[in-house]
């Protein structure tokens, strides 16, 4: 048996009937030419020889007696490939938008805690003639960069499938639901010594490391009028809401050179761009509704905790909270905002590192942890509570090279991930062979499949923004961005926008050294 972590065994207890909290993907595949064969048939077979090299596959819960302790991962020995892999076809004409609301609908619906926590889904019917594979996961068992390294072990890189060695033969004949409740007991008396154990050989490190965290907090102080670089509580928003089990979701996809060359020419990362994208879509979305708060938005970013080379299918996560500066109306004073609250938020995670992933051992914490949940769920707590952050933000990097699903290429690869009470909208980009994709899932009641397709393009319309920013690199004039070609699937671009009264404002403005905070007015919504 398997003990899961506190971090693991927290998307167990947190999952309610409206949070589902599994992860998943959705890929664009295109068939071999003059393909002629049964896919589904294929997709399962090519999956049945590959379980064993993958134990997010193979394993199940075996839940502690009376929930005193963290349940245990068990192997199953009798997996139905015909209920974990089920095939799907799109009535006609068989539309993105058809297959964008399928998705939502798969995505929202529980996995079955008896079995392994895993679903698949080939859809077929797609009006251009590809196919599309959907499969789900439950988090407690995979992270975003751990579902990445399963990507090498599941899928090729060449359209003829691998061989793999076969499974090795199993000595053990025990069945995993047959444990006893004395060795089940035993086993959490066990872990919890480890856990605490572990904790003592730490607190050397954990002082160092608190210590060195603190000396970055100070260093990021800012001079009194300055914008902090330490964040206090969120506005609200509509976003900030108990939300229900149905989703809305849609996708696009960038290409992934242009944004990094883009980010290194306007003085930020990629990670810095698709903040700035989400800024800049969620003011132009919250404006349209005269719901647009004063205070800027915060974004809560996970941010992975994996060492180099670490391939175990757990979750290495932890989360910081990003200023988008919504407040700002200066589009280059927003993206240095943008830039600088990331890279402090990150600065403060990899001194904090070595104790962040660390166990806490908690008696009770299965019962009580879920008993908390479906309290803050259904008492409206998270409408009424202050938020810590308005919109989740993740951005996970993928293989770089083109995979394949039993001969199939894979053109696109989108993510799928977990709104929750309080965060109604996740936005989720995974890099993939050259391109970025991405997914928004979010609560359909918060935000329609319209509303979705809508907040998609106000956040195109904000990278056309980003496209003219000068460049932070002298070398490159600012007269000539608006000229630049366009990305990918982007708009045209726009032309110059006229100087406005604004432009006085933010003379202004800069003389009494307030340019960073200047209020969004209609003159400059205008341009």
């Amino acid at each position: 048996m398997d003990h899961l972590s506190s971090l693991d065994a927290s998307f167990l207890h947190f999952e309610t009937p409206e949070t589902p909290m599994h992860v998943a993907s959705l890929c664009i595949l295109e068939l071999p030419e003059g393909y002629k064969g049964d896919f589904y048939e294929d997709v399962k077979a090519m999956v049945g020889k590959r379980l064993h090299l993958a134990s997010v596959l193979t394993r199940k819960l075996a839940p502690m007696p009376f929930e005193l302790a963290e349940p245990v991962w068990i192997e199953d020995d009798d997996i139905d490939l015909d209920y974990h892999i089920r095939s799907l076809t799109l009535r006609r004409p068989g539309s993105r938008e058809q297959l964008d609301q399928l998705v939502a609908r798969l995505h929202s619906s529980l996995l079955d805690r008896s079995r392994p926590l895993w679903e698949m889904y080939i859809i077929e019917g797609l009006e251009n003639g590809r196919v599309a594979f959907y499969s789900k996961m439950h988090h407690s068992g995979i992270d975003g960069k751990a579902g990445t390294e399963m990507t090498k072990v599941m899928y090729d890189i060449t359209p003829k499938p691998r061989e793999v060695p076969p499974p090795r033969r199993k000595t053990s004949s025990s069945s995993g639901y047959q444990l006893g409740v004395a060795e089940l007991l035993q086993a959490a008396v066990s872990n919890t010594a480890q856990q605490y154990r572990k904790l003592a050989e730490l607190l050397p490190t954990a002082a160092k490391a608190l210590t060195t965290a603190g000396n970055v907090l100070a260093s990021q102080r800012t001079a009194k009028g300055e914008r902090p670089l330490n964040l206090g509580m969120a506005p609200k928003t509509i976003f900030n809401d108990s939300i229900t089990n149905q989703r809305s979701f849609t996708s696009m996809s960038l290409p992934f050179n242009d944004l990094k060359d883009l980010g290194k020419r306007v003085g930020g990362t990629v990670n810095t761009i698709v903040m700035a994208m989400a800024s800049g879509g969620l003011t132009r979305f919250l404006q349209q509704r005269d719901l647009l708060p004063k205070e800027a938005l915060i974004a809560a970013v996970p941010v992975s905790l994996r060492s180099e080379g670490d391939s175990a299918m757990n979750n290495q996560v932890s989360m910081v909270r990003v200023d988008l500066a919504t407040d700002i109306a200066d589009p280059v004073e927003r993206f240095k905002a943008i830039h600088a609250s990331s890279e402090a938020g990150k600065a403060v995670v990899r001194e904090l590192k070595p104790v962040l992933g660390v166990d806490m051992p908690m008696t009770g914490s299965p019962w009580l942890m879920t008993s908390l949940a479906s309290l803050y769920g259904r008492s409206n707590l998270a409408r009424r509570m202050p938020p810590m952050a308005n919109v989740l933000i993740s951005n996970v990097p993928g293989p770089q090279v083109p995979l394949y699903v039993a001969g199939a290429r894979m053109l696109s690869f989108y993510p799928v991930s977990i709104p929750y009470h309080g965060s109604a909208l996740n936005i989720t980009v995974q890099s993939y062979a050259g391109s970025l994709d991405f997914g928004l899932t979010a609560c359909r009641r918060i935000l329609s499949q319209d509303e979705s397709y809508e907040l998609i393009e106000h956040m195109k319309a904000a990278l056309k923004d980003i496209e003219r920013l000068p460049g932070a690199n002298p070398a490159v004039p600012a007269a000539a961005l608006p000229g630049e070609a366009p990305a990918k699937g982007a708009e045209p671009a726009r032309k110059p926008a006229r100087k406005t009264s604004a432009a006085p404002a933010r003379k202004t403005a800069a003389k009494t050294g307030a340019a960073r905070k200047q209020r969004v007015t209609s003159a400059q919504r205008k341009a």
